[in-house]
C-alpha cells in the first residue's frame, strides 16, 4: 500500500472511484477538480502498482481549529484490508501536523460499519443531520474527534515514514471490517 499525495493528473481515476462508491451522489468531476487545487484541501490517494484504490481529503483551513474529512473512498476489490483505516490516519496525521483542534466528519446513518470505525479512532457523534444524503433520504451522523487526544493515544504506535511526495503505510496489523464495503458506504 502507497499513499500519496492527490494530484490534477489523479482526476479521471479519481472520479471513475467515485462515480462507482456513490452512485446516486457523486461529486462532479469539476468539484473535484476544485478540491484538488484548493489551498485549503488536503487529498491523498492510494495507489497500488499503479493502480488507483482509494483515496482521501481533508479540508483545514489554515490557521482554523477545526478541519473537515470531506471523503474517502476504497475501490470494491480493495476492500477489507486496512486501506480505509490507513487513509483516515493519514488525514488525522495531517490536521495534528496543521495543528488542528477538532476533525469533523458526516457518515451515513445506515452505514454502521463506518461509525463503528471512526468511534474506534476516536470520534464522538455530535449530532445529526436529517435526511443529508439525496436523493436516497438518508440521515448523516456527524462526528468529531479531538486531534490532540487522537495523537496522544497514537503516540505508543510505530510512526509512518512521510514525505510530501509519497507515503509508505504498513498494513494495520487489526483490519476490522471495512467500512467502504457497502453501497454508498463512503465517508461524506
Amino acid at each position: 500500500m502507497s499513499i500519496r499525495r492527490a494530484t490534477a493528473g489523479d482526476l479521471a481515476a479519481i472520479m471513475t472511484l467515485e462515480r462507482a462508491s456513490f452512485p446516486t451522489d457523486a461529486w462532479s468531476e469539476a468539484m473535484m477538480r476544485e478540491e484538488l487545487v484548493s489551498p485549503h484541501g488536503w487529498y491523498v490517494v492510494d495507489d497500488e502498482a499503479g493502480r488507483l484504490v482509494g483515496y482521501a481529503g481533508l479540508r483545514a483551513v489554515a490557521g482554523a481549529k477545526d478541519a473537515d474529512i470531506q471523503t474517502i473512498a476504497i475501490a470494491d476489490v480493495s476492500r477489507g484490508r486496512g486501506r480505509g483505516r490507513s487513509l483516515l490516519r493519514t488525514l488525522l496525521d495531517e490536521a495534528a501536523r496543521r495543528e488542528v483542534a477538532h476533525v469533523f466528519l458526516e457518515v451515513r446513518a445506515d452505514n454502521p460499519v463506518a461509525q463503528k470505525l471512526y468511534a474506534s479512532e476516536g470520534f464522538a457523534e455530535i449530532g445529526r443531520k436529517p435526511r443529508y444524503y439525496q436523493p436516497d433520504d438518508v440521515d448523516a451522523v456527524v462526528m468529531k474527534v479531538d486531534v490532540r487526544a487522537w495523537a496522544s493515544q497514537r503516540a505508543g504506535e510505530t510512526p509512518r515514514i512521510r514525505s510530501s511526495a509519497a507515503l509508505s503505510v504498513g498494513e494495520d496489523a487489526a483490519t476490522d471490517a471495512d467500512p467502504w464495503s457497502s453501497a454508498g458506504g463512503v465517508c461524506t
